[in-house]
């Protein structure tokens, strides 16, 4: 659970990498693309590109380098041919990659063209929902603050916090301890301590909480089929607070800011 420094330097290299699978994506017109032809496209660049392994492809059974959740899907969306992402729809894009035996994870939630101001304002909210949450890493701090901090902004905006799935330790394994909960009471649960790496990835609805998964034994729904948006990194607790390991070049500004 707590990494060494040389193991955090192995950590950084693939959570950089991971980033630029996300930086490439950003480059991409995804309307009109099947999720399985961006699929393929993210594991040409992390096996041919970066030289690394698809860490979600072969885990649990999964046949595939990602997941994509569209509109009312929360998680584990499966990359199908016959699925297309249309102009309008928001998507989330979930993606692991392993570099010399350590693995990061990240997703981003992307607004496909025009979108409503209902759903970008939901993508807004779940992106602020998973930095408040990072903003309270730091060496003393529990994963109760964590959580405590998601479910508070997301609440604060109308808006209601899957309870089902969370972040996790993260490592030489995709899942390792602790769980990172998504909701809780500050001052409780594990205390932070330098070294820990996990992820906080939260997946707030636009309607009720609840969730169901489809026959498939993956795909996740929500029940009223209202909209659905996450977003995840892979951190660090260091011993002057947290450092994101997966961040993306556009979000350096949001590091500065304040909880």
């Amino acid at each position: 659970m707590v990494k060494t420094a040389d193991e955090l330097d192995l950590m950084r290299e693939s959570g950089r990498l991971l980033a630029s699978v996300f930086e490439m994506l950003d480059q991409q017109q995804l309307a009109g693309m099947s999720t399985l032809q961006v699929n393929d496209l993210v594991e040409r660049f992390i096996t041919i590109d970066l030289q690394a392994r698809p860490a979600s492809k072969g885990q649990y059974g999964f046949a595939y380098v990602l997941n994509c959740s569209i509109n009312h899907v929360v998680c584990h969306g499966v990359p199908d041919a016959n699925e297309i992402i249309r102009e309008g729809d928001i998507i989330n894009l979930d993606i692991t990659l392993e570099k010399n035996g350590f693995i990061a994870d990240s997703s981003k939630t992307y607004l496909v063209g025009q979108t409503s101001p209902a759903a970008r304002r939901l993508v807004r909210v779940a992106q602020e929902a998973m930095w408040k949450g990072i903003r309270q890493v730091r060496p003393g701090a529990r994963l109760g603050d964590v959580g405590a901090a998601i479910e508070r902004h997301a609440k604060k905006n109308g808006y209601s916090v899957v309870r089902e799935f969370c972040g996790h330790g993260i490592g030489r394994k995709m899942h390792e301890e602790p769980q990172v909960l998504n909701f809780g009471r500050p001052g409780t649960g594990p205390m932070l301590r330098e070294g820990m790496t996990f992820t906080i990835e939260p997946m707030i609805n636009q309607g009720s909480r609840k969730v169901s998964t489809q026959d498939d034994g993956w795909t996740v729904v929500t029940t009223d089929r209202k909209l659905s948006a996450q977003f995840e990194h892979t951190v660090a607790v260091t011993s002057g607070g947290v450092e994101v390991l997966t961040l993306r070049s556009d979000e350096k500004p949001l590091v500065a800011m304040r909880a």
